[in-house]
């Protein structure tokens, strides 16, 4: 019998397989595991956000009982340990190559922003490791420190690379023509990722082998392992990193750290398992943050408001060791979104990355297209109030049309499909956009204000890595394990793969384990960039039919008929017009190794283009400045979808992310100490449940499938995160413009705090 491939295949909303053990306390973080002989790894940081380092003394560290070795950044670079240095082909504006500083695994020579770590003590408690971390002396020569991009633009030896992008000319010539220009000046400010679960490294070396073991909270396996051999001068093969659930990724958890590889280095030191789990406020100061750009952006139309021409110019804090991620972020993949749905040829871009005395910038939900449809979305808004139109008409009127697909922009990406006028006019009607008035005025009997704000965009996903590998075995003994390099850290993405199996194998999804995590299994990218789905579930896909098609050749020799006589369903092969039939898991123990098993790699075609309609209105507190979220509304182009429940799911955790970055958080330095005053969740506010308590109305749009994968799926882990932060700030501009406030409304800036907004209404 069939099984209801209906109810658990791919397009149903089936519950997810990964919660149960997490909902019983069963999940196996990093955290979890404590072998046998483990010791304890405690950091010293440098309190300081730019000195010499004179001297450290480790001795009276290595003199408190239980204290196994003390590690300092001269003694691994002697080891051999090598720098985390940024290797890009990009230039700064004189034409040198790209300049930035290189971080030694532990600090070497000076330290360069407040939470570098300078030393590692490894002891037999970690209680005995903390004392050990405060008893190392270390001198200081305090040296003036740099924290914002104003400080850093005054000395050309912090400016990192900068890239141009467009025609000058041909844009100047645009806003020469031009009937309207309006421009903003917008800060998209610092914000730390802040997952569930911080950093938590376990390394282990094999007595016998010198093999190394390591367990971490990543989202990307077989890069934590190549950056582990790169780091740490290993030869190829001789590391192993498994990592098991991970509370959280975010993007923060996408690349190594200079303290997982001196967790590594410590273990093979003291030959013993050695396991550092970061303190909350560590990864408030040397995890990478996300964000931190200001751009002066202009925009030129003509009198019916098209827009004739786009120039933008970006400064990015990349901080004080940029990272590849960090730089390629703002100086070339958030540029690739800039112009987003609208047909806008003429551009001119330059964006510029400065280092300073702050923490690392990487990636964070987004990664450069939530800073760049902000910047697009503002301008919208500021030119439909000047020209005195709706701002859904104004966007409406420079939208990609479908007959313009595939669409290639200014920057050279081409967007292989998108209805966007058909995602506005849903967006339009769910949100009842032309009610407002009526909304408005029943919000002002209330003595409050009401605003609307409307975001239609796109971003790219994929991560430009576009091939993945999978395993598939279909076992005797009634299984299907299916391995993939992309890693699960509280998306869904095994549900999603189990579908996925199932429609090609049609049996129940418990047949299906899905297993991630281990770098001895497969190399693959990993999972970031929304690619998840796209890349490795069309491998899954893909490789599962493979299986399915072995497993009708062997079904037909064991059956001793052609394959063309086979029909396959419920997991079995039945000779057509017959009863005589066969299972596929009989088929498979009798292999010589009790299976059939594909290895299989996938390549799609290009990355994917999600887009939507995001409408949110806002109520605000006249006489406090407080915004409420009245209503979230929006219409999704996630293509084809394989699991509803899961992807309403991720737009609306991205979303009330987006609104975080609103309204509540922001990542503060003092800009003459360099030191954070945001390092603990008593300084830095985050969005909670409540922050919208009207509930979300979720719709997704699936008449438009992705054409560059063969499942037609498009990425959507951050969709919600980029339209969210630019619907909301619309709608309190919204909001000030309607009480006569529009010079406010047009210089708004994140986040929108109860002070801030009161004062712009009070004037």
């Amino acid at each position: 019998m069939s099984v209801d491939i209906g109810r658990f295949g791919s397009g149903r909303a089936v519950r997810r397989m990964e919660d149960r053990a997490l909902l019983a306390g069963e999940g196996r973080f990093t955290g979890d595991f404590a072998p046998e002989g483990q010791a304890h790894l405690v950091f010293l940081r440098s309190p300081h956000a730019h000195a010499r380092l004179v001297s450290v003394d480790t001795a009276p560290a290595l003199a408190i009982p239980g204290v196994l070795a003390v590690l300092t950044g001269e003694m691994l670079r002697a080891a051999g340990a090598r720098p985390m240095t940024a290797s890009l082909p990009f230039r700064r504006p004189d034409g040198a190559p790209l300049q930035a500083e290189a971080q030694t695994l532990l600090a070497t020579g000076a330290v360069r922003f407040v939470g570098e770590p300078i030393a590692a003590v490894i002891a037999e408690t970690l209680a005995a490791a903390r004392d050990a971390a405060d008893a190392i002396e270390v001198e200081y020569d305090e040296l003036p420190s740099v924290t914002v991009i104003t400080q850093a633009m005054a000395d050309p030896a912090l400016v990192v690379a900068q890239t141009r992008y467009g025609d000058a000319a041909l844009a100047q010539a645009g806003f020469d023509q031009a009937t309207h220009v309006v421009a903003v000046e917008i800060a998209n400010q610092r914000l730390a990722p802040a997952p569930l679960e911080p950093r938590v490294v376990l390394a282990e070396q094999d007595a016998a082998t010198g093999r190394l073991t390591v367990r971490l909270s990543s989202q990307m396996p077989s890069t934590a392992r190549d950056q582990l051999v790169e780091l740490l001068g290993l030869e190829p093969g001789s590391v192993r990193v498994l990592i098991g659930d991970v509370g959280g990724g975010f993007g923060m958890k996408t690349n190594l750290y200079p303290e997982d590889a001196v967790v590594a280095f410590a273990a093979r030191h003291v030959g013993r398992p050695v396991k550092w789990a970061a303190t909350r406020i560590e990864d408030f100061l040397s995890a990478v943050h996300g964000r931190d750009v200001e751009s002066q952006a202009e925009m030129a139309l003509d009198a019916e408001g098209k827009v004739l021409a786009l120039r933008v110019r970006g400064l990015a804090n990349v901080g004080a060791y940029p990272r590849n991620s960090g730089i390629a972020i703002q100086l070339l993949i958030g540029p690739w979104v800039s112009t987003s749905i609208y047909d806008i040829q003429t551009i001119d871009f330059t964006f510029t990355a400065l280092m300073t005395n702050t923490a690392p910038t990487g990636a964070y939900r987004g990664a450069g297209r939530p800073e760049a449809i902000y910047i697009i979305e503002r301008l919208m808004d500021v030119a439909a109030r000047k020209m005195g139109l709706d701002p859904a008409e104004l966007r409406r009127r420079n939208m990609i049309g479908p007959a313009q697909m595939p669409y290639r922009n200014a920057m050279g990406q081409t967007y292989d499909s998108g209805a966007f006028a058909r995602m506005l006019d849903q967006g339009l009607e769910l949100a009842d956009w032309n009610g407002f008035e009526a909304r408005a005025a029943a919000t002002a009997v209330k003595g409050r204000l009401r605003g609307r704000g409307i975001a239609t965009f796109l971003e790219w996903t994929g991560g430009n890595a576009l091939e993945e590998r999978v395993t598939v075995a279909v076992k005797g003994d009634g299984g299907i394990e299916i391995y993939a390099t992309t890693q699960a850290m509280g998306q869904g993405i095994a549900t999603s793969y189990a579908q996925l199996a199932v429609s090609v194998f049609d049996v129940p999804i418990e047949k299906i384990t899905i297993v991630l995590g281990d770098s001895d299994r497969g190399t693959g990218f990993g999972s970031a960039g929304s690619r998840s789905l796209f890349t490795a579930g069309s491998a899954v896909s893909v490789a599962s039919g493979k299986a399915l098609d072995e497993g009708k050749e062997l079904a037909a020799e064991a059956l001793e008929v052609a394959t063309a006589d086979l029909e396959y369903q419920g997991g079995h092969f039945r000779v057509v017009g017959t009863d005589k039939q066969i299972g596929i898991f009989e088929v498979a123990a009798r292999q010589p190794e009790g299976r059939i098993f594909i290895d299989s790699t996938t390549k799609v075609n290009g990355p994917t283009w999600p887009n939507g309609c995001h409408v949110c209105e806002v109520e605000i507190d006249r006489e406090t400045g407080e915004i409420e979220v009245a209503s979230y509304v929006s219409v999704n182009d996630a293509g084809r979808v394989v699991n509803p429940m899961i992807v309403e799911g991720q737009i609306q955790g991205g979303a009330l992310q987006g609104l975080g970055q609103a309204i509540f958080e922001q990542v503060v330095y003092d800009p003459d100490s360099g030191q954070p005053l945001s390092a603990s969740f008593q300084d830095y506010c985050m969005p909670r449940a409540d922050t919208l308590k009207a509930g979300y109305v979720t719709a997704l749009d699936q008449s438009v499938p992705c054409l560059t994968n063969p499942l037609g799926v498009k990425g959507v882990g951050e969709l919600g995160t980029i339209g969210a932060t630019p619907a909301l700030v619309n709608a309190v501009a919204d909001a000030l413009a309607r009480q006569g406030r529009a010079a406010g409304a047009d210089t708004l800036q994140m986040p929108l705090t109860p002070q801030r907004v009161w004062s712009l209404l009070a004037g």
